[in-house]
């Protein structure tokens, strides 16, 4: 098959703007884009929407912008739009087919937004992970665990199973165990207890339960329960063992530990 070079350099002419200026589209209406749904995430914060629903439009908004950007620049190397908008629609179904279940992320998350089982900033336990929510995306849910670390969870997932929203009572209750030997007291010890609980700070107002729970081999186990807030909840989970360790050091009282007696017997 012979090219004649003559056509190709009228080939090259005629379509090199065009597809020099689809590119040039493609950069500059990315950018713009970007630009864009910062700007209307910005104005949405600002406007006092949901903080909810604030990530999830955004990113919503920056997929449209992008399909139209990407609609212009084929326009102008010369797609017909009406057949460019139908394959695209085309593509779409085979894709949507194929990716069931990122569609169903997406549907997910418009029913978490809808009915809020949880929020941005909520303690939650959710498929075993705890953390506080961070934002809620178009496909997922990003939670910031108390060690530290993200966890990109699917929508989808995320609402399979049992959500524990540790946030929506307002307070949680703090579970200590303490152990109390068998020799002492036990309203003495209770009050000891109960006092130093009320050197802690963050502690909530609400009375502390301090009751028998079960008799082991070498002591009587308590069961201590403090409130806190689910912001704070670590802090008073540490800070009431170490008050009550230094109370039970400055009241005389010692733990009992799994020790052997041996006493000799002369014949």
């Amino acid at each position: 098959m012979n090219i004649d070079p003559a056509q190709l350099i009228s080939m090259a002419v005629e379509y090199a703007p065009k597809v020099l200026g689809a590119i040039l589209t493609l950069i500059i209406g990315f950018w713009i884009a970007g630009a864009i749904t910062k700007a209307i995430g910005k104005a949405m914060e600002r406007s006092g929407l949901d903080k909810d629903v604030v990530p999830f439009l955004t990113s919503l908004v920056s997929v449209i912008l992008k399909v139209m950007v990407v609609i212009s620049a084929a326009g102008i190397v010369g797609i017909e739009t009406t057949a460019f908008v139908g394959l695209i629609a085309a593509a779409g179904l085979a894709i949507g087919m194929a990716l069931q279940g990122t569609l169903g992320h997406f549907a997910s998350g418009i029913m978490v937004l809808i009915f809020k089982p949880y929020r941005v900033g909520d303690l939650v336990d959710i498929q075993g992970v705890v953390g506080h929510v961070k934002e809620i995306q178009v496909f997922n849910t990003i939670i910031n665990t108390l060690d530290h670390k993200q966890v990109i969870m699917p929508n989808g997932i995320a609402t399979s199973g049992i959500m524990t929203n540790l946030s929506t009572q307002g307070k949680l209750r703090v579970d200590l165990n303490v152990a109390m030997p068998y020799e002492e007291d036990f309203d003495k010890v209770k009050g000891i207890i109960q006092g130093a609980l009320a050197k802690v700070d963050k502690t909530l107002p609400d009375p502390a339960t301090v009751e028998i729970e079960k008799f082991d081999a070498n002591n009587v186990l308590l069961a201590v329960r403090p409130y806190s807030t689910p912001e704070d909840y670590w802090d008073v989970y540490f800070n009431s063992y170490k008050e009550i360790k230094k109370a039970f050091g400055e009241a005389g009282i010692t733990v009992a530990y799994p020790r052997t007696k041996v006493e000799m017997v002369n014949k």
